[in-house]
């Protein structure tokens, strides 16, 4: 046997050493993954294809919780990098760590419906949606189809009926964990309750690999996604009357705001409402009344046609292709000069500001009460900007004007950006203190350290 000894950089810019002939000791019940099997190259690519040159040792597709704890045991013996992946979707490319082990949690899907649904860990949100609504429940999660519910969640886990029905981590009322240990815990309000509280916003990878989930659901309502048509050059306006109209809507109301680049610029508002399309009217003429509204779209739907709507999955779901971009977020807890946003977005790049309301439900609860901290925000600011073509200091050299030119402060964790100043306080805020204590006592020897770990 050849047991040549092989030096990973990690992503946490520490060294690491393990044996590139050692994987037999990692007995799976699934399948390991290495370089030079067939699909290796199609199993490593991460969503963002900006880092789809990085090159794990190997990738775990684990079949059961035990594959994951073997995993985690072996990264830990060998001090390799190790991730726990979902639906590929790390905007840093975290969970695809360079020379280090994926722990793939794909297999670990499936949802279980009624008021406490049972999801495990590698369901995408079109397929929650699917089974959720089939039998008639609800619970607020990401329209990305092909996102996993792992990393929403544990980020926060923003919504279209967030302003309802509060964030996806407000649902979770149990989880199955796996720690770096090797140890399954089962984890609630009652059972090591500083993880539960960390795993309610305190972000993917930080303490454990999450199996599964139990969250809290609500009775499937009809829903009415909107979009209002607004003049071409009205972009200030628009969003001038955009952050206005957000301080009375009431909690049915969910909107975002879509700041596109390109020269000129644009701008789109749309929205979802829980309810009838004539409580929504009175509502959409407030915002007529700010800015000229060309024309409305509005088409009521049940809730499952509503999320394969978001979802862009009406006719079927194309398949999931991935960008190469680089990404960021604001959270903000003030107005933007409306003047200022859109001249960020004047720009010959392909782009995007995406504006989410926050409020409603998000906001009764104390920033304290889970490791989410945003819970005075009046929005979220998601921030893309498309990398084809174009080397990545470019490319980030532009998101960092669009971001930092915003004049907010702090971050959505799930946008997450390697490059973020500050990035404990913006995304984590007060809550950073109490997290870091969490991550050191679950994981004292950082078997799960990546950059951007708390």
């Amino acid at each position: 046997m050849d047991f040549r000894r092989r030096t990973f950089i990690g992503a946490a810019g520490l060294a690491f050493t393990g044996w590139d002939r050692d994987w037999h000791r990692l007995r799976l019940s699934g399948r390991l993954v290495l370089p030079g099997d067939p699909d290796y190259d199609v199993q490593r690519r991460p969503f963002n294809t900006l880092y789809e040159q990085r090159r794990p040792a190997a990738i775990a597709l684990c079949a059961t919780e035990d594959d994951v704890a073997r995993c985690l045991e072996h990264a830990s013996r060998e001090r390799l990098p190790v991730a726990a992946r979902s639906g590929r979707h790390s905007y840093a490319g975290y969970s695809v760590p360079e020379g280090g082990l994926v722990v793939d949690l794909a297999a670990l899907a499936g949802v279980r419906p009624g008021r406490e649904a049972v999801v495990g860990a590698g369901t995408s949100m079109i397929e929650l949606y699917e089974r959720l609504g089939a039998a008639g429940r609800l619970l607020p999660g990401g329209t990305c189809r092909s996102v996993g519910i792992g990393g929403l969640a544990l980020g926060g886990g923003i919504s279209v009926v967030a302003r309802a029905y509060g964030l996806t981590c407000d649902h979770l009322v149990g989880a199955r964990v796996v720690t770096p240990d090797g140890c399954l815990r089962r984890v609630d309000a009652e059972h090591d309750p500083d993880l539960f509280w960390a795993l309610r916003g305190g972000g993917g990878g930080n303490f454990g690999v999450v199996t599964s989930f139990r969250f809290g659901t609500a009775p499937a309502r009809d829903l009415v996604p909107f979009v209002l048509i607004t003049p071409p050059g009205a972009e200030v306006d628009v969003f001038g009357a955009w952050q206005e109209w957000l301080a009375d809507l009431p909690d049915e109301l969910w909107t975002a705001c879509r700041l596109e680049m390109g020269r000129p610029p644009s701008a789109l508002v749309s929205g979802c409402w829980v309810g009838t399309p004539e409580g929504l009217a009175p509502w959409l003429d407030r915002f007529a009344a700010k800015v000229p509204v060309l024309s409305r779209d509005v088409r009521p739907m049940d809730y499952l046609t509503a999320m394969r709507h978001f979802a862009g999955c009406l006719d079927g779901c194309p398949p999931v292709e991935g960008n190469r971009f680089v990404a960021s977020s604001r959270v903000l807890r003030g107005p933007v000069d409306p003047a200022t946003a859109v001249r960020l977005v004047d720009r010959p790049r392909s782009g995007a500001i995406l504006f989410d309301s926050f409020g409603g439900a998000i906001a009764r609860v104390r920033p304290d009460a889970t490791a989410f901290p945003h819970r005075d925000a009046s929005a979220s600011a998601q921030i893309f900007v498309d990398a084809t073509g174009v080397a990545e200091a470019e490319a980030r050299r532009e998101l960092a004007e669009v971001r930092d030119g915003l004049g907010a402060s702090g971050g959505y964790v799930n946008y997450i950006d390697p490059e973020m100043p500050d990035w404990r306080a913006a995304y984590y805020g007060r809550n950073h203190a109490r997290l870091h204590r969490v991550a050191r006592r679950y994981d004292p020897d950082r078997v799960l350290a990546f950059p951007q770990a708390v």
